[in-house]
């Protein structure tokens, strides 16, 4: 086992070249997963303070070999310690031979069990790794005093004495890992007994309510072995996850039940019940006319009236005398939100037979111009004769439901009212697009509750949302619905899991997502469940590496690249469970001021993102809502911050756990329209948080010219000049690879970049897109990654949009590159995008028609960063 403690499992190259460069020795060396190839490693090797990389590959036997210098007979082991052990001896093609392992670091007991480990009533575990390469297992030494010896016994004896079985089982082609099912049940055996309990007490229950000619349910005979059939020393696995099925279904079905046959009694023996008032949906369509009292000028009142479903706004001003000024939605030629007074509006339009006028208002708050916009926009897309949308609204919420069912009725999370950036009542209930729902802890059936947030926005909207996805791992759960009108514009649909429990194996933490095709614009969200508890930052972290490497979501040609560039837009969302890092008295005194910068000061999530630890590059609203985590059931006035426990009090501070982040391309257009939590939803200790978005979208472009109908133009990508700074202490050589949709049918272009720094690459003359139109070419992005020759993998990738590329002359373009969530380096340079004149042509996107008045001094700002000289 000691002989294997070199190998790093599947850290990335930066975190192995910065453990090399701890250790500074020549000679010392370390063996990570390749990235490039599954199932083949990375011999990283330090020699003159430079780290060099050898790929071990595995032959068609598993045989395991290494890429060394031309001229070496290349050498076949079984084993990688075998390997190891050989090139430790000199003259084997190495730049040294192997001499001082670099250890994988020692880390503490903090596999995440859904909650903080009390002292000494848990046994202790210690990383190692297996032989043969094998990814690391868990050796488990359990206190003989611990509550928990019996489950930890069962649990230390597999790992320490039968996990090599079934290792050795896998091997030999039986993936039925038949000793750790024996493990497990085994261990459950308690809880066989304990829901054979419940069972029998749910099922009296139900069978109560059932009407009298229904014959008993079998569903109890089909789970339940007869008495002697199977001995209490042997249960079965499939038996208990069985049982624990029944009991979800029973748990969830008894409530309608018991409603179902009171409804029943009530109707045979006709009694006579109050009657209630229901409360009528909320309005959709039409939507009402809505009125806004603005201010014109320096004391002028007027009221501002917007008639979505006729296409007018009129002007009526108070006392003047003066007639009514009605403006038709195809005479608005723009509105300008002003951004140093965010009340204030300019209204840009037509008035024959004059030229265009504008006018400005002023409305009493920034919310209720937010407000305006909106009705604004959503008319002009109503009467637009657009096939396609430029623009959807897309909701986003999130929430940890605590193990319990959820109230009857989820309008305010729904319709986003609540505290901190809230929408106006004026456009609280105007339906989105798409909707996107995680929860996590949600104890309800997988389709109960896809069904029950479908008759949630029936009753809200009068829209039968159709279900695009659902992924499910364990009660981490999220699930996307859209209009049905947008249902047929939804394509190449993903789902994928990851799960960062114990050992990476359980799911009760980890992730889901989410990725799909809007017409021609990528999609992806992720709802996940990270480590809990106020010290375990770094676990947290961790996870979202995990996940970040490990989720497969989004175009299979594009699995090279981080997840984080493969979308047009990423939304990442959940309880991420990071934590506020002060005394919980502070935070509450500070908390009954409302003084949240104060606590956002010292917000794990924002110093860490402030490091770059987590979300490289990612955005966040403003947070302008009270943690919403840990509250007393029941209520929103109080914080229960201690949680008794067998083992003492633990301290839960309130904490913003529940967060919603994004990251979009570059030069795309998105905008989030609110932010915030409810206040009335009370059945969890956490609050449902939402997010609505404003996002711009692209459709299947069409050439107004038809392919042959002439010798077709074409389009260039040309550059200049690129310098490329990579963070490495690798001399390998590079390549740059080049990757977008509209490169189509081409292999990827490759341009090599010699072992300097800043690196010129010998850049191709041009590549050509697959379609020269201008309209086309202005929502395209280029993929860029820097690769080694020798080992393929990646020391980078970015994203440039070619939209402020196009012109004549070239255009400077700089930006960071990141490699699996971690900054690797930057890439600056010049380049243009060459367009036909004939192909210059472009129309105004509904997204363009609001514009930003743009600060002085922002326009006057002077920035002191260098610029990437012209060639």
């Amino acid at each position: 086992m000691a002989a294997a403690s070199w190998y790093h499992r599947d850290i990335s190259r930066v975190v192995a070249e910065e453990l090399l460069a701890k250790a500074g020795r020549d000679g010392c060396f370390l063996v990570r997963d390749s990235e490039s190839v599954s199932g083949a490693y990375a011999l990283c090797l330090l020699f003159q303070r430079h780290v060099h990389t050898y790929r071990i590959l595995p032959d068609d036997e598993g045989l395991l070999s290494v890429q060394t210098i031309q001229g070496i007979q290349a050498k076949c082991f079984r084993t990688l310690p075998d390997l190891i052990g050989a090139y430790q001896q000199p003259n084997n093609g190495l730049v040294t031979p192997l001499l001082y392992p670099v250890l994988r670091p020692s880390q503490a007991a903090s596999e995440d069990s859904g909650e903080p480990r009390g002292g000494g009533s848990h046994p202790s575990l210690t990383t190692v790794a297996p032989p043969g390469g094998v990814g690391g297992f868990l050796k488990v030494s359990t206190h003989p005093c611990s509550p928990t010896s019996d489950f930890t016994g069962f649990m230390a004896e597999y790992l320490n004495h039968h996990l090599q079985l079934d290792l050795e089982a896998l091997r030999h082609g039986h993936p039925q890992l038949r000793h750790l099912s024996t493990a497990l049940a085994t261990a459950c055996r308690a809880l066989h007994r304990q829901i054979d309990f419940t069972l029998v007490g749910l099922e009296t229950l139900a069978r109560v309510f059932d009407p009298p000619t229904s014959p008993r349910s079998p569903a109890r005979e089909q789970v339940s072995p007869p008495p002697g059939h199977r001995s209490p020393s042997d249960p079965d696995l499939d038996l208990l996850l069985n049982k624990i099925s029944m009991v979800n279904h029973l748990l969830s079905s008894l409530e309608k039940k018991v409603l179902k046959s009171l409804q029943e009694t009530v109707s045979r023996h006709n009694l006579a019940l109050p009657s209630v008032v229901a409360a009528p949906p909320m309005a959709t369509k039409p939507l009402a006319v809505q009125s806004f009292e603005v201010k014109v000028g320096k004391s002028q009142r007027a009221a501002l009236t917007v008639d979505v479903e006729s296409g007018t706004v009129t002007i009526t001003k108070r006392g003047s005398g003066s007639p009514e000024e009605t403006i038709p939605q195809d005479k608005i030629l723009q509105l300008v939100k002003y951004q140093s007074v965010q009340s204030k509006v300019r209204l840009v339009y037509d008035r024959e037979p004059q030229r265009s006028l504008s006018k400005d208002f002023i409305f009493p708050s920034a919310r209720k111009r937010e407000a305006f916009c909106q009705l604004l926009q959503l008319m002009r897309i109503q009467h637009s004769n657009l096939d396609e949308p430029d623009l959807i609204s897309v909701y986003v919420g999130t929430w940890n439901m605590g193990s319990t069912p959820p109230p009857r009725s989820l309008a305010s999370w729904l319709t986003s009212r609540g505290l901190g950036h809230t929408q106006d009542e004026t456009t609280a209930c105007i339906p989105h697009d798409i909707y996107v729902l995680g929860t996590q802890e949600n104890s309800l059936g997988d389709r109960e509750w896809v069904e029950f947030l479908r008759a949630s926005l029936k009753t809200l909207m009068a829209i039968d949302y159709r279900v695009v996805a659902l992924q499910c791992l364990w009660s981490i759960k999220i699930v996307v619905l859209v209009k049905p009108e947008h249902e047929r514009r939804i394509s190449h649909v993903h789902t994928s899991s990851v799960k960062t429990g114990i050992a990476n194996t359980l799911g009760n933490k980890g992730a889901v997502g989410v990725s799909f095709l809007f017409n021609g614009t990528s999609f992806g969200f992720v709802n996940c469940h990270l480590a809990s508890g106020s010290e375990r930052t770094h676990r947290r972290n961790q996870n979202y590496s995990d996940i970040l490497r490990s989720l497969a979501l989004g175009d299979k040609r594009l699995s090279a690249f981080d997840l984080t560039l493969r979308f047009t837009h990423l939304f990442w969302f959940g309880d991420l469970n990071y934590r506020l890092d002060m005394d919980v008295q502070d935070i509450l005194a500070h908390l009954t001021k409302k003084e949240f910068e104060a606590l956002l000061a010292v917000d794990q999530l924002s110093l860490e993102r402030e490091k770059n630890k987590v979300f490289l590059r990612f955005s966040e609203g403003d947070i302008s809502f009270p943690p919403t985590y840990r509250y007393e059931r029941g209520s929103r006035d109080t914080y229960m911050w201690q949680k008794f426990k067998p083992t003492g009090v633990r301290i839960n501070v309130p904490s913003w756990c529940d967060r919603i982040l994004w990251k979009s391309h570059p030069e795309t257009h998105v905008i989030c329209n609110s932010y915030g939590c409810t206040d009335d939803i009370v059945t969890s200790d956490h609050s449902p948080v939402f997010a609505t978005f404003e996002v711009g979208v692209t459709s299947q472009f069409v050439p107004k010219k038809a392919p042959g109908s002439g010798p077709e133009p074409l389009a260039c990508i040309e550059w200049e000049s690129i310098e490329v700074m990579v963070r490495t202490a690798s001399r390998s050589k590079c390549y740059l690879e080049f990757h977008s949709y509209c490169l189509e049918g081409q292999s990827h272009p490759r341009a090599t970049l010699p072992c300097t720094a800043p690196e010129h690459p010998a850049l191709p003359l041009q590549l050509n897109p697959i379609l020269p139109d201008l309209e086309y070419l202005g929502d395209q992005h280029l993929l860029l990654s820097i690769k080694g020759v020798e080992s393929c993998e990646s020391y980078g990738e970015c994203c440039i949009a070619m939209r402020s590329m196009i012109g004549s002359t070239a255009q400077q373009f700089e930006t960071f590159l990141s490699h699996r969530g971690e900054e690797t380096g930057s890439v600056r340079g010049w380049m243009k995008v060459r367009v036909p004149k004939d192909r210059r042509s472009t129309r105004e996107r509904l997204y363009e028609w609001i514009s930003f008045e743009e600060e002085e001094e922002d326009a006057e700002a002077v920035t002191d960063a260098p610029t990437c000289p012209r060639p």
